[in-house]
C-alpha cells in the first residue's frame, strides 16, 4: 500500500513526463492529462487488483481498466510505464512512426495494459459493460473500472450504454466522469449544457457519487474504496469527479486552450520547475 506522500510523488514524476512527451513531438493534449494525473496514480498504485508483469487481454481475476476518452493518452502511458506494464524508456517514442505509444491508444500495437482502442468518442462505456458482464459470466469476482470526458457525454451511445447497465444489473463497474468543464472548443457549458449529471445518472439508475476534489489523492483514493462497497449491490457505480484541466502547471489551467496544444521551450522549461523533484526519474 502506498502512502499519500508516496502517491503525490508519483503524481509529480507524471506530471514532468505528461509535458515532456507532447513537447517532444510539439502534438498531443496535455491539459486533460494532467488534470487526470491522480486519477490514475491512485488507481493504479493503490486500488486495483493488477498484475503489469503479466498482462493478458482477457484479465482473468485481475481488475481491468478502460480508458474512454483517449485523447489524454499521455497520462495513460506515462502510468502503464510507470507501474511496470512496459520500459519507462519507451514513452521518449509518443506520437513517433511506427511506435506503440500511438497519439490514441490502439490495441493493434500490443501495447501491455490497453485493452480498447479509445480515439472515438463515446464507445468506452459499452466496452467496459461487455468486460464487467463476461466477468459475472465466468464467476470472476474482479472488478471493471472505466474514465469518460465530461464532454463525452454529448455522444448518444454513452447514455445507451447506461440504460443498458442499470437494466441488467451491471454492479460490478465503476465508472467515473472527469469533470472538467472543458472540451476542445470551449467551455461545456458553452458547446452544449448538460444540466444536473447527478439526477441524469441517478435517473438511468446508477448509484452516483460525487468527487469535489478530483485532484486531491487522498480523496480520490477514499473515494474509490467507497465506490467498492458499492459492488454487487444491484447497481453500476459512477463518480462524478471534477478536476481543473491542467493542474499542476498554472498556465495551463482554468481555460480549455490546452486541451490539445504542446508547451514550447520556454514553457516547457516552467512547467518542469513547477514539478520538480529532488530525485528525479525522467526517461
Amino acid at each position: 500500500m502506498a502512502s499519500t506522500t508516496e502517491l503525490e510523488k508519483i503524481c509529480i514524476q507524471v506530471r514532468r513526463d505528461i509535458v515532456r512527451m507532447v513537447h517532444a513531438v510539439n502534438s498531443g493534449h496535455p491539459g486533460g492529462s494532467l488534470g487526470c494525473t491522480e486519477y490514475f496514480v491512485s488507481l493504479y498504485f493503490e486500488i486495483m487488483k493488477h498484475n503489469p508483469s503479466k498482462f493478458n487481454m482477457d484479465g482473468t481475476g485481475e481488475d481491468v481498466f478502460f480508458l474512454s476518452n483517449g485523447h489524454i493518452s499521455p497520462v495513460f502511458y506515462s502510468v502503464l510505464a510507470r507501474s511496470g506494464y512496459f520500459p519507462v524508456k519507451e514513452l521518449a517514442t509518443f506520437r513517433k512512426l511506427n511506435s506503440r505509444l500511438q497519439g490514441h491508444p490502439t490495441t493493434h500495437e500490443g501495447l501491455p495494459g490497453v485493452r480498447i482502442a479509445s480515439g472515438s468518442l463515446g464507445q468506452g462505456l459499452s466496452v467496459a459493460i461487455g468486460a464487467a458482464l463476461a466477468k459475472k459470466l465466468n464467476n470472476d469476482s474482479q472488478i471493471v473500472y472505466s474514465l469518460h470526458g465530461d464532454g463525452e457525454l454529448q455522444e448518444g451511445q454513452i447514455w445507451e450504454a447506461a440504460m443498458y447497465a442499470a437494466a441488467y444489473k451491471v454492479d460490478n463497474l465503476i465508472s467515473t466522469v472527469d469533470l472538467n468543464g472543458q472540451q476542445i472548443d470551449g467551455s461545456t457549458d458553452h458547446v452544449l449544457h448538460m444540466g444536473n449529471l447527478k439526477a441524469k445518472w441517478e435517473a438511468f439508475g446508477w448509484h452516483v457519487i460525487s468527487l469535489d476534489k478530483g485532484n486531491n489523492v487522498s480523496e480520490i483514493v477514499n473515494t474509490l474504496k467507497l465506490a467498492k462497497t458499492f459492488v454487487g449491490k444491484g447497481k453500476p457505480i459512477m463518480i462524478l469527479m471534477k478536476t481543473e484541466m491542467g493542474h499542476g502547471v498554472d498556465f495551463m489551467m482554468g481555460s480549455h486552450k490546452w486541451h490539445g496544444v504542446a508547451p514550447n521551450d520556454e514553457q516547457l522549461k516552467e512547467a518542469l520547475t513547477q514539478n520538480y523533484m529532488d530525485s528525479v526519474a525522467d526517461y
